[in-house]
């Protein structure tokens, strides 16, 4: 059994702890809110340099986000601010002589792209477009940017574009019209526009023109709503873009089929380079020297959570192969090192995400570094430049050797916040659950916890439903709030969850309310057999959209399971939900086909069967603005429950979407949530 209780997971890592106050207080949503938070890293060429941006929220709950520089060839040197306006900067990238940065700010109004003299200066705004700059990335010898923009696929030119989005502000009625799906996507109906690329010359001036190099394609890239630049790259011969996206057509609901395109940066022809495969391709990376390409790619056509595979493409001969064909974890970044033939690759790995080695040549997988929640942020001839996070640190830089050891923390964004809050010490556990497999999950201990007590456990359930609750650090389901409002936190990674190998994930599929009810059921008893503190008696369980949906299947399959219930986007009636939810896909493989295709399945494990069971007090929590599990859906179980007298409350938020991002809306959340839980568990 792995054990990571925190004070020796973080000595034993070489990763620092903040000084604490001399009365520190219990973690709370108001602290969260007011976290800063770093992001935007970015490794200059020499690695000699890191720059990287800071949100930060004032007394008002304004927020505003500056960049700041750090010199990584001195030892213990001091990071330098380098902007100052209010606004957000984003989206750092540093000019290929390392002279200069270039990012994101919506200082003239609308996004735009920037440059940064590292000599002293003023940022100048290099582009001056009709239409917002939402994302960028640079050629590899710095004279060519790309930039994605959101247009009007039949526009001509982008003030074509401007004009037609005008015109949509100002028409006086309201109806959307469309004629193939998809309608809506997360929390946004279509307005008909789409993401799409621009190439143009970098030669110190402002940006003149643009060529649209994905003119004319009615599909996004980057792919909306969560991929990022990620999913484009020149070609290191500058001639290129290579680029993620569907082919167009009227079966973009219910395929994943995303290939991996090539255009010319002065546009025409694109040819896909990943057509033989029918599943998601993603990622593309290449080597400095261009020998290689390296991308992701999964191989189940429709399945949004099969394993991400490597493969490496060689660009002179064509030759194709699979690297660390048998390794069973899923890669969600690469990076190539500096010999070119390296690859630093992330992957969740039994509730971390862990950086690994990877020799593309002979397949060799070797662990870099496993605590907590890791992001590579750039390599260097000797060093790993990572961004950490885990259950009691919100995210900070870190250098190490390649080998994964010297680590060394380079910032300490929230030292005086982090000062103030005392966290749950946690710890990492195991046991037998479906088919006596192992299954791992954690506990997290109030942070008043006194020795000899007994207290009330929140029961913390995952969506995805191919997700982890692991050791890392939210800004929304933050584990440590219940610990800091003096509850047992328990967390299960049962089956379907990922960072396991993909045949656990995969064992949820057309299984939802079986292994993974089981697990849940032996894993709290388990717990609360290891861990005498935990006072099973007063237990609620909570959980969002699959979590959510566990909830609901909990009413009609374990009704004497818990004190109390938390509902927040959870699924109630399948039947329902397949024909009302924006990504046919997931439910048509999660369930084995369309609701038609496969009622029985569907119904076998619909909450809304079970209601005849429901007796358990639970509070429904739901956005209006969430496509993926429409309120109805939350409404629905507060009806029932309201008619059958089962007691019951409804929070809804009608500018919220699959989450909850406004910082006031949060607060009042755990306001709800936790009032709730103190009330049926009887918490003093």
């Amino acid at each position: 059994m792995k054990k990571t209780a925190i004070i020796l997971a973080i000595a034993s890592a070489g990763l620092s702890i903040s000084a604490q106050a001399a009365n520190p207080e219990p973690f709370t949503v108001q602290h969260l809110v007011k976290i800063n938070k770093l992001h935007s890293p970015a490794l200059s060429n020499d690695g000699s340099k890191i720059v990287y941006a800071v949100k930060k929220f004032d007394a008002e709950g304004e927020s505003s986000s500056d960049l700041y520089i750090q010199d990584l060839s001195q030892a213990d040197s001091k990071a330098k601010q380098l902007t100052s306006v209010k606004g957000t900067e984003h989206s750092v990238a540093f000019a290929a002589d390392d002279q200069s940065i270039y990012f994101l700010a919506g200082r003239s109004g609308s996004s735009q792209l920037y440059k940064l003299s590292l000599n002293g200066g003023e940022a100048i705004q290099i582009s001056d477009f009709p239409l917002d700059v939402e994302g960028f990335k640079l050629s590899q010898d710095g004279t060519q940017v790309v930039m994605n923009m959101r247009v009007f696929p039949e526009c001509k030119d982008l003030k074509c574009s401007e004009d037609k989005f005008t015109a949509e502000q100002e028409r006086k009625s309201s109806g959307r019209e469309y004629k193939q799906l998809m309608v809506r996507h997360w929390d946004t109906w279509s307005d008909h526009s789409r993401s799409h690329l621009f190439v143009a010359k970098l030669n110190g001036e402002k940006i003149i023109t643009a060529v649209d190099v994905t003119a004319g394609l009615d599909t996004e890239t980057p792919p909306k709503p969560f991929s990022g630049m990620e999913e484009v790259t020149f070609t290191p011969d500058g001639k290129h873009l290579v680029y993620g996206a569907k082919a167009p057509g009227k079966d973009q609901a219910w395929i994943t089929n995303y290939d991996l395109w090539q255009v010319p940066v002065t546009g025409g022809d694109a040819v896909n380079l990943t057509e033989a495969n029918k599943a998601w391709d993603a990622n593309p990376t290449f080597s400095a020297d261009g020998r290689y390409l390296a991308y992701l790619a999964m191989t189940k056509p429709g399945f949004e959570a099969d394993r991400y595979r490597i493969m490496l493409r060689d660009t002179v001969t064509g030759q194709e192969k699979e690297v660390a064909p048998l390794w069973d974890r899923s890669a969600s970044s690469l990076t190539f090192g500096k010999d070119n033939r390296t690859l630093y690759v992330t992957a969740q790995d039994v509730g971390q995400v862990t950086v690994f080695e990877v020799n593309t040549q002979f397949g060799d997988v070797k662990t870099v570094y496993n605590d907590g929640s890791n992001s590579v942020v750039g390599v260097t001839n000797d060093k790993i430049i990572i961004n950490h996070k885990s259950l009691v640190q919100p995210g900070d830089l870190y250098s190490m050797n390649l080998d994964g050891q010297g680590i060394k923390q380079l910032t300490q964004v929230n030292q005086e916040k982090l000062a103030e809050i005392k966290f749950g010490e946690f710890e990492q556990f195991s046991f037998k659950g479906w088919n006596n497999e192992e299954v791992h999950g954690y506990w997290i201990k109030p942070s008043d916890y006194k020795a000899g007590q007994k207290y009330p456990i929140a029961f913390l359930v995952h969506g995805g439903p191919q997700g982890s609750f692991g050791n890392s650090f939210s800004s929304r389901w933050n584990a440590q709030l219940w610990a800091g409002a003096g509850y047992g936190v328990v967390m299960i990674d049962f089956h379907g969850s990922t960072g396991y190998g993909q045949e656990f994930t995969d064992s949820i599929s057309q299984d939802w309310g079986g292994k993974p009810l089981e697990d849940l059921q032996k894993g709290l008893a388990a717990v609360t057999k290891q861990q005498k503190w935990l006072d099973e008696t007063r237990t609620c369980a909570l959980g969002g959209s699959y979590g959510g949906y566990m909830m609901n299947w909990i009413q009609g399959n374990w009704s004497d399971g818990f004190n109390c219930l938390v509902n927040h986007a959870g699924l109630f009636d399948m039947r329902s939900m397949y024909y009302v939810t924006e990504e046919l896909w997931f439910p048509e493989y999660e369930f084995g086909g369309t609701y038609q295709d496969n009622k029985e399945l569907y119904e076998k494990f619909n909450p809304v069967n079970y209601t005849e069971n429901w007796k358990t007090p639970m509070l429904v929590i739901h956005g209006e603005k969430d496509f993926r599990v429409p309120y109805g859906q939350g409404l629905a179980a507060f009806s029932f429950m309201q008619r059958k007298g089962i007691p019951s409350e409804l929070l809804i938020y009608p500018e919220e979407n699959h989450w909850i991002l406004n910082p006031d809306n949060l607060e009042q959340w755990y306001a709800n949530v936790l009032g709730w839980m103190d009330r049926w568990t009887e918490k003093k």
